[in-house]
């Protein structure tokens, strides 16, 4: 079976293609030699559309290795110039699921941090003010489910820095589920972190109207209870 056969595609037109990424997967070749989203989906394309050479794809951004959920790739240059420019205009609005062990102080709120990360540990860490070398992260969060021992959160981050999330929750007292990086005292069995880029959306830098992807949580006991909660 071709590995590209498992691949769960969110959206695609003649510009940009959306998957739903499994934890797991990396999105760009890294120094583990495994293969990455990035070839997968070049191998899609060129089996799909029976392409004689190597399929265009455009990596937009990352997420994390553990974490599921929505990766965007651009299908022609013109349009990866051109949602690259969304992005840093912070045009594009990302949306994640989080789940935490801790209830938040506060029901929703703001969490702004400087982050530094450290290349040898590949982590990162929060200070309450300006340090050298770190950089202002923001986002905004609301506690939108609650289970017998967990809580669902949605976030919004306003910037994205590195493990942004996992090391801002972590600093608030609620680190991810999973995430023994940042404090969670035990790891998934499937060695996945419980945080889920939910939902994307913008002006399709081409075609000029909106798009929302929204992408399906994984096919877990505790993500699908919060999904058919309704949150």
């Amino acid at each position: 079976m071709n590995p590209s056969d498992n691949l769960q595609v969110l959206y695609e037109d003649n510009h940009l293609l959306a998957i739903n990424k499994r934890a797991g997967d990396i999105v760009q070749g890294d120094k583990t030699g495994d293969k990455p989203l990035s070839e997968l989906v070049k191998d899609y394309l060129k089996e799909k559309y029976n392409k004689p050479g190597a399929a265009f794809i455009g990596v937009v951004h990352r997420i994390d290795r553990p974490v599921t959920g929505i990766v965007l790739f651009a299908r022609t240059s013109k349009a990866l110039e051109r949602i690259n420019e969304l992005f840093r205009e912070q045009k594009v609005k990302k949306t994640y699921w989080a789940i935490v062990k801790n209830k938040p102080q506060d029901e929703n709120g703001t969490l702004i941090h400087y982050l530094k990360k450290d290349e040898a540990k590949n982590k990162s860490k929060a200070y309450d003010k300006e340090v050298p070398g770190a950089l202002r992260a923001w986002l905004d969060y609301k506690v939108i489910g609650k289970s017998d021992n967990y809580y669902l959160l949605e976030i919004n981050p306003k910037t994205g820095r590195h493990h942004q999330i996992r090391v801002q929750l972590a600093t608030m007292g609620c680190p991810i589920k999973g995430d023994v990086k940042y404090g969670f005292d035990r790891t998934n069995e499937d060695a996945s972190i419980h945080l889920h880029a939910r939902k994307i959306s913008f002006i399709h830098p081409v075609k000029k109207e909106e798009i929302t992807i929204v992408a399906p949580v994984p096919d877990e006991k505790l993500w699908k209870y919060f999904e058919e909660m309704g949150s």
